[in-house]
């Protein structure tokens, strides 16, 4: 299965109920306010921060890779009354119908791009999206492996007599390669029976240096990298930071 494709059939259902953080809209609302309209978020889901950024009154498209997200995103928008677009592509095959003052990804998803390669691709997809004096916010995250006491163990969620389980196999950590790739079970059982899908969840991580480096083969000035945490000057073995790129 391609990264892409990974958010699809339960994995769905669990991301909405298992999902371990939500986002403050504020962030992501006070940038587009900031760098102008309309915006685009990408990665958007099933519409979160996405949603209460539209709700607000800003001009914000969502895009997602997958189709099953982007058609939980829409009937989360309906339910709510925002007339949102929100479209199915690739991250790396970007090409939106038109061009954005402010494109923004809420959390590390860029981290979902399985190489450099992706990334690189990625990268040049959303410059050509940006407009002329476009900006761009990128969160980035270099994860340590999965402790192994926790390998095996299962979140799960029971609602309405739907049990959804998300329980953590294996994993191959490369640090030569900046890849964590855990394979992983997703189980929902109801009065019908139990179904099973099993997936490859890949996270490829940068350094700072090296995105760095990648945005300048792509075109991309980096205006601000800063640590998630301190807020100050990402270091190189800084963990958690954000991105700030234009044209």
């Amino acid at each position: 299965m391609e990264p892409a494709d990974f958010y699809s059939g339960i994995v769905v259902d669990a991301y909405a109920k298992l999902k371990s953080e939500t986002f403050d809209p504020e962030p992501y609302l006070e940038f587009v306010k900031a760098h102008g309209q309309p915006g685009l978020e990408i990665g958007c889901g099933d519409g979160e921060p996405l949603l209460d950024l539209c709700a607000a009154g800003l001009d914000v498209d969502g895009v997602d890779s997958s189709g099953d997200m982007v058609e939980r995103c829409r009937a989360n928008a309906a339910a709510r009354g925002l007339p949102t677009q929100v479209f199915q592509q690739r991250m790396e095959d970007l090409s939106p119908d038109r061009r954005y003052a402010s494109i923004y990804l809420a959390g590390p998803t860029f981290n979902l791009l399985a190489d450099d390669e992706t990334a690189l691709r990625a990268l040049v997809a959303i410059r050509a999206a940006l407009t002329d004096d476009g900006t761009a916010l990128i969160p980035l995250w270099a994860p340590g492996p999965t402790p192994a006491a926790e390998l095996g163990v299962s979140r799960s969620t029971d609602d309405a007599g739907v049990e959804l389980r998300y329980t953590p196999v294996s994993e191959t950590y490369d640090r030569s390669l900046r890849t964590r790739i855990t394979t992983a079970r997703y189980e929902r059982t109801d009065a019908g029976g139990t179904e099973v899908a099993d997936r490859e969840w890949i996270i490829h991580w940068h350094t700072p240096a090296s995105f760095r480096a990648l945005c300048a083969e792509a075109g991309l000035q980096v205006v601000a990298l800063l640590d998630e945490h301190t807020q100050e000057s990402a270091t190189d073995d800084a963990t958690s930071f954000v991105a700030t790129v234009r044209r």
